[in-house]
């Protein structure tokens, strides 16, 4: 009986520990899991420890805002915005780019978090791909891809149809992508716009680029033409492009009126010359 007794209080036991792993899975989200999802949508912008780019550096992150904001914001940053909560409307003055949803659940966002702070702890290795190396850049190869002149070997859309940039003309480029002037200094510099490019966070650019990905080469050419495009640039060009247009539109306009006077007056001369008033 004191076997039989034993024997049930071992099972009884095996059931309590596998109920508090299970327990414990459930109440920490799983560190690799938050990794991968971190290098798949955040690496983009942001660091854990090695200082802001597009997004700021998100070391000790849980240690500096409040827990449930912070799950709010990374799940629907752009309802926040939209509520214009005070600390995503005092992020996106300070950093200019709205933080896209991801379309994370809770239980992602939760992983997230929690491999963020095993970084911060230091229990787990920061993203591997934070940081990109990069071959010498050619400008004006980079402006050859970023026009179209020269085409993506994977097949990706010229930068052109989405954006403009001083150095193309300030009356060219798309107008869905936000204009990329100066975007080296206000996204930290040319590894950070490498590391964005590379591994692209907003859902119109992950749509494309995730599926055609620039090469090295590439990326390092279209990052030293942005760094090349000065700020200056553009109003230079757009007095005179502006100037260039105003002119064809007066010669057409002026065209336009001499034929359509010369009509009316030949019109009026062979009316008199009728009898008909």
């Amino acid at each position: 009986m004191r076997t039989n007794l034993y024997r049930a209080l071992a099972a009884a036991a095996t059931v309590a520990l596998a109920a508090g792993l299970a327990f414990s899975a459930l109440a920490q989200p799983p560190t690799e899991e938050g990794r991968q999802l971190f290098e798949q949508k955040c690496v983009g912008c942001h660091t854990i420890g090695q200082g802001d780019r597009v997004g700021p550096d998100l070391k000790g992150i849980s240690q500096r805002r409040d827990r449930d904001w912070l799950i709010q914001w990374i799940q629907a940053p752009d309802q926040m915005l939209a509520r214009r909560d005070p600390i995503a409307m005092e992020l996106i003055n300070k950093y200019k780019t709205p933080m896209p949803n991801l379309g994370l659940t809770r239980d992602q966002v939760l992983a997230v978090i929690s491999y963020i702070d095993a970084v911060t702890a230091g229990t787990a290795s920061a993203p591997a791909a934070t940081t990109i190396q990069l071959p010498a850049g050619d400008p004006i190869q980079g402006k050859n891809l970023f026009t179209g002149v020269k085409r993506f070997q994977n097949g990706g859309p010229a930068c052109l149809a989405c954006h403009s940039v001083a150095g193309i003309g300030a009356l060219g480029g798309g107008l869905l992508g936000p204009d990329l002037t100066g975007v080296i200094d206000r996204y930290g510099g040319p590894q950070a716009v490498a590391a964005f490019v590379g591994s692209p966070a907003t859902p119109v650019m992950s749509s494309v680029w995730r599926e055609k990905t620039l090469t090295p080469q590439e990326l390092a050419d279209v990052v030293a033409f942005l760094q090349q495009a000065s700020v200056g640039e553009r109003p230079f060009q757009l007095i005179w492009q502006l100037a260039a247009v105003a002119l064809v539109g007066v010669v057409v306009l002026a065209g336009v009126a001499t034929v359509y006077w010369r009509g009316r007056l030949a019109g009026g001369l062979r009316r008199r010359w009728l009898g008909y008033r």
